[in-house]
């Protein structure tokens, strides 16, 4: 899967690069081959992690620093053939990990959600958290987001965030941290608007559930893990679709959060188990 990402990513690039085809034929190559290549990342890292959130928290994490080099980069004049430079040195990298599954690598000890909840409405929580959060992350209210340096903070920040969830849930527990996170989120975001330093803790905290989300996902489908991984995705995707046609006012946005924030604590609280001692 992580081979034949890499390929794809070069055909689309050289399609872009040295011929007069349509743009949408590249770009549609160029998603389908990143797709391939976090699929392929996430499920050896799942299958290797020993029932740990924080390998995986660390891989999810890597998204935010790769969305903000693309649009840092998508801001310069650089020639996009130039790219495939990157993209070569991935190779080495994509052989490197397959080598450390083996026939034991295995997701069987993922068990983070209750034994007596219907897998399928496990599932349905799964990707509706995902979808509210984000759906609620384009809607953060960020004013002080102005500057280059400030979006980096922000992206690196979220980055963070992600990691974090995953560690502290093997600390501390999942459903604490789920809980925790989500509810401490939310003053946070909704009086850091204009104070730069109250709204990244916040991002911090929000960031947090998207590890658990995965976590969930995988506890149900420990066959398919990169199906799991696929699931958040798409949830990412049907919760920031509607913002390209959908702009709330500040009191909406607040209203949003505080009200989705209380309903995905109540729902991860619910099919989470209760965490060890």
């Amino acid at each position: 899967m992580g081979i034949i990402g890499v390929i794809l990513l070069l055909i689309s690039y050289l399609i872009y690069g040295l011929t007069n085809i349509s743009v949408y034929v590249s770009l549609i190559i160029l998603c389908l081959g990143n797709a391939f290549l976090h699929v392929a990342g996430a499920e050896n890292t799942l299958k290797v992690s020993d029932g740990k959130l924080s390998p995986a928290a660390i891989f999810v994490s890597g998204g935010s620093f790769g969305v903000v080099s693309g649009r840092l980069l998508a801001r310069t004049s650089i020639n996009p053939l130039l790219l495939i430079v990157p993209i070569l040195t991935m190779i080495p990298f994509v052989f490197l990990a397959d080598t450390y599954i083996t026939k034991t690598s295995n997701t069987e000890k993922f068990n983070f959600v209750k034994t007596n909840i219907n897998k399928e409405f496990i599932i349905l929580v799964g990707v509706l958290v995902v979808i509210i959060r984000g759906y609620m992350g384009y809607g953060i209210p960020t004013s002080w987001n102005k500057t280059t340096v400030q979006l980096i903070i922000f992206f690196c920040t979220m980055g963070l965030g992600k990691a974090l969830g995953g560690i502290l849930s093997d600390l501390i527990g999942i459903r604490k941290t789920a809980i925790m996170s989500t509810l401490l989120a939310i003053p946070f975001l909704c009086f850091g608007d204009n104070i730069m330093i109250v709204s990244l803790i916040g991002v911090m905290f929000f960031s947090m559930t998207m590890a658990i989300t995965l976590g969930i996902l995988v506890s149900v489908l420990k066959k398919s893990p990169g199906l799991a991984f696929g699931l958040t995705t798409i949830g990412l995707f049907l919760g920031t679709a509607p913002i390209f046609f959908i702009k709330l006012s500040y009191i909406g946005n607040i209203i949003i959060i505080i009200t989705m924030s209380i309903l995905c604590a109540i729902a991860l609280g619910y099919v989470l188990k209760e965490d060890k001692k």
